[in-house]
């Protein structure tokens, strides 16, 4: 079985060779979960670049990482994720973006998810965030090529190229029917049906669907929506989203991309859940947060999921 303690070792002791590949056969995994409409365990079914969770068992959501190793690895432990799956439990754990920059460990993090990837591939969904973007919305700072530089030395790029390639098969939604929208950062202000989610990936840049999923943020006060600070994607109201989620039949949307200090934040009257999962400069966050909740039981509402969530 693998520990936590073991994935952790090696991701720090990688080579820039295994760094690659492991990124090559993740992204392999997803874009095979793309072409056959499931995941090769079937656990999952997916359209597009939208992942359709079980309707059974437990779902781990876990917020911005940004290169904080030390909060994925007590996820993983607190959460008994590795050993649940391993032993085929019904649990599935789902990441919503932001795995690099910023934060001192991306190359480590991206080593452990792409592991988590190929090992349970039904198991783990790693969805897109304004930090896995596409080539026309590259944040700042995009740190990653320089750690990975720092690391793996004149080799870097074999590593950097695997994971430009992995950024453009991660999906950008996750659905779990009539309960919860899962993505990164806001809901497009112009969705009209489900569809139009699934394949926001291949109508950017003409459309403006992916760039408002991975860089939009919730207003409480706005109706409709206002231009972003950011200098990408929009700020929405609470109209906005109540609109969006009965388009894709959903109850509430569970997203992250806005650090929030207790790690957890409810919003717009309980339609909108943000999860922040690490720690650390530049944040200086009080707390991480990450979630688990039954995908058996009915929809809550952000109140009551932000309640149960698990602050470190």
């Amino acid at each position: 079985m693998v520990s936590v303690e073991e994935l952790s070792e090696a991701a720090f002791k990688a080579s820039v060779w295994e760094e690659a590949e492991l990124a090559e056969g993740a992204r392999r995994l997803l874009l095979e979960e793309r072409r056959t409409g499931r995941s090769k365990d079937g656990l999952l079914r997916v359209e597009g670049g939208l992942v359709r969770l079980p309707a059974q068992g437990e779902l781990i959501v876990v917020g911005d990482l940004h290169g904080d190793f030390e909060s994925l690895a007590f996820i993983l432990e607190d959460s008994g994720f590795l050993r649940r799956a391993e032993a085929g439990e019904e649990v599935t754990i789902l990441f919503l973006g932001d795995y690099g920059d910023r934060g001192p460990h991306s190359p480590e993090i991206y080593h452990a998810i792409c592991r988590l990837k190929v090992e349970f591939a039904g198991r783990v969904v790693l969805l897109r965030g304004n930090h896995e973007p596409p080539g026309d919305l590259t944040p700042i700072p995009f740190d990653l090529p320089y750690q990975l530089h720092e690391k793996f030395g004149e080799a870097w790029e074999e590593a950097y190229g695997r994971i430009l390639e992995l950024h453009e098969a991660l999906p950008q939604a996750a659905l779990a029917e009539g309960k919860y929208l899962l993505l990164h950062g806001g809901v497009p202000s112009k969705l009209k049906s489900i569809e139009d989610l699934a394949h926001a990936h291949e109508r950017h840049p003409s459309e403006s669907l992916l760039e408002e999923i991975l860089w939009s943020d919730p207003d409480e006060n706005l109706s409709g929506v206002a231009p972003s600070p950011r200098g990408a994607g929009l700020l929405f109201g609470p109209d906005v989203t109540r609109r969006a989620l009965e388009v894709v039949g959903a109850k509430t949307l569970i997203r992250g991309h806005e650090p929030v200090g207790e790690g957890v934040h409810a919003g717009q009257g309980g339609l909108t859940l943000t999860l922040f999962s690490r720690k650390g400069p530049p944040y200086f966050n009080r707390y991480a947060a990450y979630l688990k909740v039954s995908l058996e039981e009915p929809a809550k509402n952000a109140y009551q999921l932000a309640q149960q969530a698990v602050k470190f």
